[in-house]
C-alpha cells in the first residue's frame, strides 16, 4: 500500500449539488484545466486547479465520456446514443453521429482518444443490475467512419492506450477482467485480444483507467477504496488507498502531468456510495501526488 498526499480538488456546493456519478477526467494541456463529467446530472465540468474555480455545462442527455479537440473549448461528447460537439463557451451542442439507434436502450459510457486521434467508446445497458450484455465497442475516425471492435459487452471501462508497445487496454467491469489487444496506431487495427489482469482475487472491480509515462496501467478499483498500478507485464506494483469507496477513473494532469486526478461516485443517485473517510465526501474530485508522470491526452483529429 502506498502512502500519498490526497487533496480534494472539487466537492459539491449549494450551486452544483453533490456529484452523482463523476467520470472521465481529461486534462487539457493547452488550457491547463481538467474537464470531467457527472453522468447522472447531465453535466460536463471544467476545473482550473490553479484558481480552484469550477464551471459546468448542463446537457440534454447523459455524457458518458469526452474527448478534447484541437479547437480550444470544443469537445467531442459521447452522450446517450450519439456523439455531439460541445462549444464550451456558449454551451451549445451540435449532433454529429448516432452510434446506435435510440431504440436499443443503451447509452454511451467510457471512451478515450487513441494516439492517432480516433475516438474509441463503448455502449452499455444503463441498469447494471439487469446484467445485460447489449453493449459494443466502437472506433470513430475523423471522417465519421465507424468500426465495431467488440460486441456483447456489459459495462465498457478501462480504455487506455500504450503507443510504445502498440497496445489498447479494455475492461468489461462485470467480468472483473482487464484485457489487452495489439493496436496499430497507423491503421486502427485491433487484434489478439487477451487477458491482462484478473481482478478475481482482488477487491473491487475494474473501472476507468489511464497509462503513465512508464507504460504502467492505472486502474480505478471501484467498491475497493483504491487504485492499482499494473506494470506492462501484468504485475501489480502499487496500490493506492483513497478516501472514497467508489473511485471511477484516474487521469494525469497539472503543469508537468504529475498529478493524478480521480473522479468518484456520490452518496446519492442511482449507485450510492458509502460515507467518505478523513473528511472526504463521495463524489469528490481528488488530486493525488503519486510521484509518477503521465502522458499528454491526444486530441480527436476531426476534420
Amino acid at each position: 500500500m502506498s502512502a500519498v498526499e490526497i487533496r480534494r480538488a472539487f466537492t459539491g456546493d449549494e450551486l452544483t449539488g453533490e456529484t452523482l456519478l463523476g467520470e472521465c477526467p481529461v486534462w487539457s494541456e493547452a488550457e491547463q484545466v481538467l474537464y470531467w463529467v457527472d453522468i447522472d446530472r447531465h453535466r460536463i465540468h471544467r476545473h482550473d486547479p490553479q484558481s480552484g474555480h469550477n464551471q459546468y455545462r448542463t446537457l440534454e442527455g447523459r455524457p458518458g465520456s469526452i474527448a478534447l479537440t484541437v479547437d480550444i473549448g470544443r469537445l467531442l461528447v459521447a452522450m446517450e446514443n450519439q456523439l455531439v460537439w460541445l462549444d464550451w463557451f456558449d454551451g451549445e451542442t451540435t449532433p454529429w453521429i448516432d452510434l446506435e439507434p435510440p431504440t436499443t436502450g443503451n447509452r454511451l459510457n467510457d471512451g478515450r482518444t487513441d494516439p492517432a486521434g480516433r475516438m474509441v467508446v463503448g455502449t452499455m445497458w444503463p441498469d447494471t443490475s439487469a446484467a445485460k450484455t447489449t453493449g459494443s465497442l466502437y472506433q470513430v475516425s475523423c471522417d465519421g467512419s465507424v468500426a465495431v471492435l467488440q460486441t456483447d459487452i456489459g459495462v465498457p471501462n478501462g480504455i487506455a492506450f500504450d503507443p510504445e508497445r502498440g497496445r489498447m487496454y479494455f475492461a468489461d467491469s462485470p467480468t472483473r477482467m482487464v484485457m489487452v489487444a495489439d493496436y496499430d496506431t497507423d491503421t486502427g487495427e485491433h487484434r489478439n485480444l487477451r487477458p491482462f489482469l484478473d481482478y478475481g482475487p482482488l477487491p473491487g472491480k475494474p473501472d476507468g483507467a489511464c497509462v503513465d509515462a512508464d507504460g504502467c496501467y492505472w486502474s480505478a478499483s471501484i467498491y475497493a477504496w483504491s487504485l492499482i498500478r499494473v506494470t506492462p507485464d501484468g504485475t501489480i506494483d502499487r496500490r493506492v488507498e483513497v478516501p472514497v469507496e467508489k473511485p471511477t477513473m484516474p487521469a494525469f494532469g497539472g503543469p508537468d502531468l504529475e498529478t493524478l486526478f480521480v473522479t468518484s461516485i456520490g452518496a446519492a443517485g442511482s449507485k450510492p456510495s458509502a460515507p467518505g473517510r478523513d473528511g472526504f465526501t463521495p463524489g469528490d474530485l481528488m488530486a493525488i501526488d503519486v510521484g509518477v508522470q503521465g502522458r499528454p491526452e491526444p486530441c480527436f483529429a476531426h476534420l
